[in-house]
């Protein structure tokens, strides 16, 4: 199958069926989700937790992104590969860049960050390197600890109408499509009509331009916390417990 494209993204406004986006931070998984027809890897700073056993994205480097891009490019035949810059990866423009170039060196496609207008200069460099990128708004986990935990975004008119500046902002910039993050679902729709790239939507209702999820919560394979967004299809953690008892129980 031909490789999904960054033009092919951007031409997805709109487009029926939705986009979709998974996490995946290893080479079967990858290879997995590639074969089921995913649009996009996402290989998320979320390892931070699902892998690492972190708190939160906070702890995540370049080294951990570079390490686990690496793996999922190897697994990747068709889909598109973003990842993301982890925390202080993008504090200034030449930071940005040169860890933008690192990320495209281990297999990405493209990068994202995580902010609006205060990154803009951030966003301006990398493009103008060459390299593609994807917006992020709404609940920024990198920001957890300063604001003091996850909340949803765009419950007030300011909000709401800083959303919609950023995201045509982010769209003028070059961004080749934005996620929108734990974004009141009318507000998400909101900036999803006003932007004119696509919006993959996670815990922002279901009139994005297509969805993003982390991996795990869709099959339920890390039952020690499950967001209350995520409804899990399968349950292979379970499973996995299973086959092991199973396998030990067959030993004699």
């Amino acid at each position: 199958m031909p490789k999904v494209t960054v033009d092919e993204v951007r031409r997805a406004k709109g487009r029926r069926p939705r986009l979709l986006a998974l996490t995946a931070y290893d080479y079967p998984m990858a290879r997995l989700l590639d074969e089921a027809g995913v649009d996009i890897l996402h290989v998320g700073d979320s390892l931070g937790m699902l892998v690492l056993g972190h708190e939160d994205t906070t702890q995540v480097t370049m080294g951990d992104m570079e390490h686990h891009v690496r793996a999922v490019a190897r697994g990747r035949q068709s889909a598109l590969i973003t990842a993301d810059l982890p925390i202080h990866a993008y504090d200034d423009p030449a930071a940005a860049v040169a860890n933008s170039r690192r990320l495209v060196e281990a297999g990405a496609d493209a990068v994202k960050l995580e902010g609006g207008r205060e990154i803009a200069p951030q966003i301006r460099a990398v493009i103008a390197a060459g390299i593609p990128v994807q917006g992020h708004l709404g609940m920024l986990p990198q920001r957890i600890r300063e604001e003091g935990g996850y909340r949803r975004k765009g419950k007030t008119d300011d909000e709401r109408d800083r959303m919609i500046q950023d995201a045509r902002l982010l769209a003028d910039l070059g961004c080749f499509s934005l996620v929108l993050e734990c974004v009141v679902h009318d507000v998400a729709a909101a900036v999803t009509a006003a932007c004119p790239v696509p919006t993959l939507g996670i815990a922002s209702g279901d009139r994005c331009d297509g969805e993003i999820r982390v991996v795990h919560d869709v099959i339920g394979l890390f039952p020690w916390f499950v967001p209350p967004f995520a409804k899990p299809l399968e349950n292979v953690a379970a499973r996995i417990r299973d086959a092991v008892i199973a396998f030990r129980a067959a030993m004699g």
